[in-house]
This record gives C-alpha cells, sequence and structure tokens, in this order.
C-alpha cells in the first residue's frame, strides 16, 4: 500500500508504488489491475509490471479494406488466432465491404479531396457539400453566386452599397449626434 501524503497534508497525494521508486505525487493514478497508486511514468500495466495485465487487455484489429473494428480479447496466445487469422474470417464472414471504407470526395470538378467531418463545409446558397478549398461560391461555381452577381451589378457585394456624393452613407445614430 502507497504511504499517503506528506507530513502536514496526510491525505494529499500519494507515493508510486512501483519497486524502488517511491516518488511522491499529487495525482497518482490507481491500477485497476493490482490496485497500487501510481505517478504518470509507471501508470500503464507494463510499466509497472503489474500481475493482473492479460486480464485486463481488450484489443482490437482494424481491418484495412472495409476499416470495421474486430475486437478479440487480451493478447495473443499461444492457442489464440493471430492478427492475420482474425482478418481472414472478417473477409469470409461477407461483412467485409470496401465501398463502406469510401469517403465522399468533393464534387468539384478535378477535385480529389476527401470529405471528412473537418474539411467540409456547406454552401448557403446551394446547398452542396464541398472542401474548404473550395467554400466560397465563386469557388465551386455556384448557381445562387451568378445571380447574386448580376442582381449587383456584376461586382458582387461592392456596387451593393449606396453611395452618396462619393461617400459611404453614415448610420442615423451618427447623423443625429449633436456636438456642443
Amino acid at each position: 500500500m502507497a504511504r499517503r501524503g506528506t507530513e502536514f497534508f496526510p491525505d494529499l497525494g500519494a507515493q508510486c508504488d512501483d519497486v524502488g521508486c517511491n516518488q511522491l505525487d499529487f495525482l497518482p493514478f490507481e491500477c485497476d489491475g493490482c490496485g497500487g497508486f501510481f505517478y504518470a511514468a509507471h501508470r500503464t500495466y507494463l510499466d509497472h509490471g503489474c500481475a493482473k495485465a492479460a486480464d485486463q487487455g481488450r484489443t482490437v484489429v482494424v481491418c484495412p479494406d472495409c476499416g470495421d473494428a474486430i475486437e478479440r480479447t487480451a493478447a495473443p496466445a499461444p492457442g489464440q488466432q493471430s492478427e492475420r487469422e482474425i482478418l481472414d474470417e472478417h473477409v469470409r464472414s461477407r461483412r467485409c465491404d470496401p465501398a463502406r471504407k469510401r469517403r465522399p470526395a468533393c464534387p468539384v470538378p478535378r477535385c480529389k479531396e476527401e470529405l471528412t467531418c473537418c474539411n467540409t463545409t456547406r454552401c448557403k446558397g446551394c446547398g452542396l457539400k464541398v472542401c474548404l478549398r473550395h467554400r466560397f461560391p465563386a469557388d465551386h461555381n455556384c448557381a445562387t453566386a451568378g445571380v447574386a452577381r448580376r442582381a449587383a451589378g456584376g461586382q458582387c457585394g461592392r456596387g451593393a452599397q449606396k453611395k452618396e456624393g462619393g461617400r459611404r452613407p453614415l448610420a442615423v445614430s451618427i447623423r443625429s449626434f449633436k456636438i456642443c
């Protein structure tokens, strides 16, 4: 059992239970296998040589074709299947569908960017999902961008603001402000 805390703060932290370490840590990790307290360098089963580590391990094998995660228990032992055998069984089970792994691509011609949750945006004008490189209406030939440009006199936003005598109009609150 780890000695707790310091002389003045007995409930604060614990000393590492690793053999020969005894480092005091104020945020120790408790091992769910052996119940010992360890600091960051000894927190994993392998780092502190936990005797119950074999009982705790759950690993998965990821299929390179479809991206499915196939669960296996613990590390491969002499009586268990190897990773290759597990993948072969997965392919034979007909659950492996390589078409599921393919992500949609950007619909802009000659753009091969895969659309993921991080690099996808939806155009407000036409509702098309495009990559970040083509997020502006002019970059993906948006149908509503041409209509907006024609309505603004072809200057896309610049001509849309009315000018009074070469100056931009002032807000109502500024126009009615009196300087004494």
